[in-house]
């Protein structure tokens, strides 16, 4: 779904064939094995860590255990599972469970998902699953689904379902009574919202734009109109264009963040207005999926104004010829304010219902 690519960091203390991850000094206990017994629990190849000079590895190794799960089977049904958006470290025991138990792995991309399996040692069968071919595939997946097969879904990074091919999938199972169980995971706009430093308490995530350009002005306008934070995911070789487009809707002052490799080495917030933004990366275009927000429309500071305005507003707008029906839709526009409110002024003012001669949509 976002950022394609995940982080590795080496290690000249682990063994060559295995990547390794580093630790602060101070962290010298190894929390791997919990890894190994984990995936020894259900009869897989497993891990173990060793531990020199702070760094400490993750070593593969493929192990028969005869240890009985004390966790229960898992039920057969769909299971939506969370991956890293970026760094491998971010996976959960839950999902390498799932992972490992499944009959198979439903993949936007084999090869891209191949490498988080084999870090795990993971050898449970992988099969493409996309927009270009969700419709032929559909059916077979149903029916491993109705055979009471364990089937894994996985996007190329995040929480699939959320603008991936997968969401289909789900829905489709749920109308056949198919159990769909989501295993919680990363997600890249939950993880920027966190740090964005933007309100939190509500939001709209947008995803991608249309391809339209008609559609995309139409919903950048919706969304330059509400007043919760706006989250939209825009590819980077696209980025410069998208500043052009939110200028239009939103303006050049608008709170904005940029957040891209979330999670991996060279992770990056930037944060300014939309103005800034576009003079920022006018000259060069930044690498990773991008994680846009944007703050929501501010608060009116303006005093509502009084029925004695809007009454005196509207008999100057009949004296120059228009109809009280249009005269109740220029005031409400004008003032930022529903038509409803205004035509009921006009009802109790004039006494009269609205014209229809113009094009009879009441408010």
């Amino acid at each position: 779904m976002l950022i394609r690519g995940f982080s590795m960091v080496t290690s000249t203390a682990a063994a060559a064939a295995t990547p390794a991850v580093a630790f602060p000094r101070q962290r010298s206990r190894c929390h791997f094995p919990l890894i190994a017994r984990f995936l020894a629990s259900v009869n897989r190849p497993s891990t173990i860590c060793t531990a020199s000079n702070s760094v400490v590895s993750l070593a593969l190794y493929s192990t028969e255990s005869s240890t009985e799960s004390k966790q229960k089977p898992l039920k057969p049904g769909l299971y939506l599972v969370g991956t890293p958006i970026g760094n491998l470290e971010d996976i959960t025991l839950r999902a390498l469970r799932v992972l490992n138990s499944a009959n198979v792995i439903l993949s936007e991309d084999t090869r891209h998902s191949g490498k988080l399996l084999q870090h795990y040692n993971i050898k449970t069968p992988l099969l493409s699953y996309h927009k270009f071919n969700e419709s032929q595939r559909e059916q077979a997946v149903l029916t491993r689904l109705k055979e009471g097969q364990i089937v894994a879904l996985i996007s190329d990074a995040g929480t699939p379902g959320i603008s991936d091919p997968g969401a289909e999938l789900a829905k489709l199972c749920v109308k056949m009574n198919i159990p769909v169980i989501p295993i919680p995971g990363p997600s890249a706009l939950i993880t920027a919202l966190s740090a964005s430093g933007l309100p939190t308490n509500e939001f709209t995530f947008v995803g991608f734009l249309p391809k339209h350009a008609g559609s995309r002005r139409e919903r950048l306008i919706v969304s330059a109109n509400e007043a919760t934070t706006q989250i939209f995911y825009v590819p980077p070789h696209k980025l410069c264009h998208f500043l052009e487009e939110t200028s239009s809707a939103f303006g050049d002052s608008r709170q904005c963040v940029i957040a891209r490799e979330m999670t991996k080495l060279y992770e990056e917030f930037w944060r300014g207005t939309i103005g800034q933004a576009k003079e920022a990366f006018s000259t060069h275009q930044p690498k990773g999926e991008i994680t846009f927000l944007l703050e929501g429309k501010p608060p009116s500071t303006d005093d509502a104004p009084s029925e004695s305005e809007l009454e005196s507003d509207l008999k100057e707008l009949i004296s120059q010829g228009h109809t009280l029906s249009t005269a109740v839709k220029m005031v409400a526009t004008g003032k930022s304010m529903k038509r409803k409110a205004v035509y009921s002024l006009a009802l109790r003012k004039f006494g009269r219902p609205l014209e229809s001669e113009e094009d009879g949509d009441h408010p």
